[in-house]
């Protein structure tokens, strides 16, 4: 079946959510925007990591019940649906959802009857923020982690483990023939390259004790809960319905056994959870495994990943307040993008609005419009038809500027996208400075400024197009400005009289 799944990671809800998210959040709406568009039935997913010790940790600190706590904060990531304009289809909190225990179980008792689940002491160092046992060569200098720059704690206790040892040849083939595709190619390197070491079988549960009693317990031992990327990891299928102890429903089918892709938009630091440990589970319990993981980095303040356990987060509506919502996607999707670390800051967020938002794009729509209320040009006279009258205009904004940004996005580059796209707006505004329509207009040659703004008006309808996936909202006021022949359009992005 031609359908889509589209997920994104579900973040820990130990504190509000922030930027970096919020980028996760967009990259994953332009794929489910994309597929749509094409005509594709698309669920798109995403969620809070409810189950974790670290939100048990604060709402200790908070001094809250732990699920007072994580509710309160799941709250919060659930309205950045509404404030980023996403369109998804879900939304699961794990430990509120009545789908996703059972399916937690499901999956847990699937992995054991295939003989992969087995108990045994364990030592190791744990790093509350990362969720996981790290290996002593993973540490900095100072034997901190270095994602979170804390030390790991001693951990020794008797724990379930996963034979994922026994599928080390079995990922390696599934990243080196493409059934599992990674994008960028770099980040599929790294895990070929970690899978060139011997892999140690997975600790899975925690003891409740250690978990502060929080979590859900491993099926047929009250002692024990589920580790929290064991359960975490499956809120991707629980979504679905997988906890159906009959025939798979519905979404389970249509969405992941029989869709075209599935595809998991994570950033880089939860690679390892969702290349490695996620497909060895899948397989284990007879699942099908996903066929792309879209992987992309950080955003940075100063240089220093953007973090709630470092504590130097901002949030997604405060950006979004600046500018406005489409302004804060467009500056993400561009500026920040898909593949390497991209730093944020205020001061280069309002220069980018100003002077590409404000004056290259708004100010093409409104003066392009204008010119034609202005000088009543009717429908009949601007038909939005297939091909400009101007081939040099059309060959950068027409036909082939759609397929170049559906290509662009395909390829887990939405900045790309965007570039092409603003290529297009620098032509037409190249071509009002080359024709002067103003001038012909005085002149009374009016025959000729039709067919200049006839070309105008449908280079506009094919950047408002293209724009369909990146910037929905922008998009819909370029068609809603080209379709009205009697009002000036209002300004797409206002220019700000005082600085930040």
């Amino acid at each position: 079946m031609n359908s889509r799944f589209v997920s994104t990671a579900i973040p820990y809800v130990n504190a509000s959510p922030h930027l970096g998210f919020a980028l996760e959040l967009l990259l994953a709406d332009v794929q489910a925007r994309q597929a749509k568009l094409n005509g594709q039935p698309v669920y798109f997913l995403t969620g809070s990591d409810d189950n974790s010790l670290k939100n048990a940790l604060a709402a200790e600190a908070a001094g809250l019940s732990t699920q007072a706590f994580v509710d309160q904060h799941a709250a919060q990531f659930a309205a950045l649906t509404p404030l980023l304009n996403l369109s998804c289809t879900d939304f699961i909190a794990t430990s509120r959802d009545a789908r996703h225990a059972p399916a937690v179980e499901r999956l847990w008792r699937a992995c054991a009857a295939n003989g992969d689940i087995y108990s045994d002491e364990y030592q190791g160092l744990y790093c509350v923020g990362c969720e996981a046992f790290l290996d002593p060569s993973e540490l900095t200098a100072e034997q901190l982690c270095p994602d979170h720059l804390k030390a790991p704690e001693p951990v020794a206790e008797r724990n379930y483990f996963f034979r994922l040892s026994r599928y080390q040849a079995q990922l390696q083939r599934w990243l080196s023939d493409g059934t599992l595709n990674i994008k960028p190619s770099k980040r599929r390197n790294e895990v070929l390259s970690f899978l060139q070491n011997p892999l140690r079988d997975l600790s899975i549960s925690r003891s409740r004790e250690r978990a502060r009693g929080w979590g859900i317990e491993v099926p047929d031992d009250p002692s024990q809960v589920v580790y929290v990327w064991f359960d975490a990891l499956a809120n991707y299928i629980s979504a679905l319905g997988y906890a159906q102890e009959s025939e798979p429903g519905e979404a389970l089918t249509q969405f992941w056994h029989q869709a075209t892709q599935i595809q998991h938009v994570i950033g880089k630091g939860v690679l390892r959870f969702h290349a490695v440990y996620w497909p060895a589970i899948l397989h284990s319990a007879g699942l099908r495994l996903p066929t792309d993981l879209l992987v992309h980095g950080y955003i940075t303040l100063d240089g220093q990943k953007i973090s709630k356990s470092l504590g130097n987060t901002i949030s997604p509506a405060e950006a979004a307040a600046y500018f406005g919502v489409e302004a804060l996607r467009y500056y993400l999707l561009r500026h920040v993008g898909s593949v390497e670390d991209g730093n944020f800051a205020l001061d280069r967020f309002e220069e980018v609005y100003n002077t590409e938002l404000a004056n290259q794009l708004g100010n093409l729509v409104n003066r392009v419009c204008a010119l034609g209320i202005r000088h009543q040009l009717t429908p009949n006279t601007l038909p939005l038809t297939q091909q400009p009258d101007f081939p040099a205009l059309a060959a950068t904004v027409g036909p082939t500027l759609l397929t170049q940004v559906d290509d662009a996005i395909t390829a887990w580059q939405p900045h790309r996208a965007l570039a092409q796209i603003w290529q297009g707006v620098d032509a037409a505004n190249r071509f009002i400075s080359q024709h002067e329509p103003w001038v012909l207009a005085k002149a009374g040659h009016t025959e000729q400024l039709e067919q200049v703004l006839n070309a105008l008006y449908q280079a506009l309808h094919y950047i408002g197009q293209a724009l369909g996936p990146l910037l929905p909202e922008t998009s819909a006021k370029i068609a809603a400005a080209l379709s009205n022949r009697t009002q000036a359009p209002s300004p797409l992005f206002p220019k700000r009289s005082e600085p930040l």
